[in-house]
């Protein structure tokens, strides 16, 4: 959290104390007297950050909601795949394939919701996004046969993905920059928690009941996400660069959740083909570009072993439904562990960077943290490939993917943030991108993960994927070193 002495600059690039205690005058300060206010609320109470707690809160409860749900959904067929196989007369490598396309269809979906939430509307995308993942989503449960399965399995993965691709924007748009970065932790921690539970909870429902059962259960929690858009959802997007009183509010609240008052009224002020150049001009930026190879090649492994491991825990071990549901309670722990550090570790390394630097706050103090977590996920890969390949007792396993987990979930608020400090007027594209590259490398790893551990061994597999996570470690270095001097170079973005 931002301290009494401390608020850092709207361009990320920080300001003297002396300096930020000179320009105090006339500006809002949050309630305690000290810290300002960035970006600066307008007087219009229309304008989000002028919202009451509540009201804040509540869209950001909603905008979880959805971003839980569709790796939750994904990785839920990790545990069904040996009874679909049978049902369906297939390997359930080839059913895995249904799962790899709804992966990857996560990360596009996400993308183009973005784009057109430049043009629409936050509302009306994350409201019609919904209402198709709902419509997929009880098509997964209903299908009788394996195509009529795979189809809307993949196409579920596109329109659930919307809040993963944006919950970003709508972080930015509600929430201070003090308050920022735990939010940001939460909203991670639950994503990333998500992929769990959805095998976890299957796991003892396929031990009595049919494999659809599991699939019934992601279309109600689909229904509530909705419900709650319908019921909470609020339009978040507010032009800063425009006058209070040329921003009226919603003339209903029903036009607004459909977006016919966002289109009566132009208010999101772009083009479509505007709209579609935001996305392609952070790409030039040479700190994002590094950061998403980064982050691709750290969070792909995640994805592939809650994708796969059911296989693996099934052919080596003898695990039935019920043991690898047990076995997901690890990275839950983990998951929970990291959340619970990160709310208040981000900002305490920050402040302390801050401190030391005469006062100057740098988007690069984000990364500092790690340092913390790459040790947790190189040994979390090593202790996985030793345990599977030797046969060794499957805590070991349980334990090795746990320190996985705990390190990745420090990793991705690290990076979200980082990218948002960096470009904060770009926060939608940021996140957009980020979310992209994440199920992107899960997509291209879970669709050969299994061939590549049965063709070289366990060691060998995971033993590389731990290498490739130590050696892009070397990236965060290079920014932290470089990166103020980097975005120099790249220049302003001007969207």
């Amino acid at each position: 959290m931002v301290t009494k002495d401390f608020a850092p600059p709207p361009d990320g690039d920080g300001a003297s104390l002396e300096m930020q205690k000179h320009e105090r005058t006339g500006l809002k300060t949050a309630p305690d007297g000290f810290t300002i206010l960035i970006p600066q609320p307008s007087d219009n109470p229309e304008d989000p950050l002028n919202w009451d707690s509540f009201t804040k809160h509540a869209v950001l409860g909603v905008v979880i909601a959805c971003s839980f749900l569709p790796d939750y959904g994904s990785v839920t067929g990790a545990v069904t795949l040996h009874l679909q196989a049978m049902e369906y007369g297939n390997s359930p490598d080839e059913v895995n394939h249904s799962q790899s396309g709804n992966v990857f269809m996560v990360g596009a979906g996400g993308t183009v919701a973005v784009m057109l939430s430049a043009y629409f509307g936050r509302l009306p995308v994350l409201f019609w996004f919904m209402v198709a993942a709902l419509a997929t989503a009880l098509g997964e449960g209903l299908a009788p046969g394996f195509m009529g399965f795979f189809v809307p399995r993949v196409m579920n993965g596109f329109f659930a993905g919307v809040a993963q691709g944006g919950g970003l924007m709508f972080i930015r748009d509600l929430f201070f920059h003090h308050e920022q970065a735990r939010k940001i932790n939460l909203w991670q921690s639950c994503v990333i928690l998500s992929p769990f539970m959805g095998p976890l909870l299957a796991s003892f429902m396929t031990i009595r009941l049919s494999w659809r059962w599991p699939f019934h259960l992601y279309s109600t929690l689909t229904g509530l996400a909705l419900l709650g858009v319908i019921v909470w959802g609020r339009e978040t997007y507010y032009d800063r660069n425009r006058l209070g009183i040329d921003q009226a509010a919603a003339h209903s609240r029903w036009l607004e959740l459909v977006g016919v008052d966002q289109w009566r009224t132009r208010r999101m002020g772009t083009t479509f083909v505007q709209a579609i150049l935001r996305s392609v001009k952070i790409l030039m930026k040479p700190v994002v570009v590094l950061v998403l190879v980064y982050y691709l090649c750290i969070f792909a492994w995640l994805v592939a072993i809650n994708a796969t491991l059911p296989i693996f825990l099934t052919e080596l071990y003898g695990f039935g439904s019920k043991e690898i549901g047990f076995m997901y309670f690890a990275p839950v722990v983990a998951a929970v562990l990291a959340y619970g550090i990160g709310h208040w570790l981000h900002d305490l390394l920050a402040h302390v960077h801050t401190k030391r630097n005469s006062g100057q706050f740098n988007p690069e103090s984000r990364l500092i943290i790690v340092w913390l977590a790459i040790p947790f996920m190189v040994s979390g890969l090593v202790i996985v490939g030793f345990a599977l390949g030797r046969n060794y007792h499957y805590m070991l396993v349980a334990l090795g993917w746990g320190f996985y987990t705990f390190g990745v979930i420090v990793n991705s608020a690290s990076v979200n943030m980082y990218l948002l400090n960096s470009y904060p007027e770009a926060s939608p594209e940021v996140g957009m991108w980020i979310n992209f590259a994440r199920t992107a490398g899960g997509f291209i790893i879970s669709y050969f993960q299994v061939q590549w551990v049965a063709g070289v061994g366990a060691e060998v597999a995971f033993g590389t994927q731990a290498a490739i996570c130590l050696a892009v470690f070397s990236i965060i270095v290079v920014l932290q070193v470089f990166g103020k001097r980097l975005r120099e170079v790249g220049g302003e973005l001007n969207l």
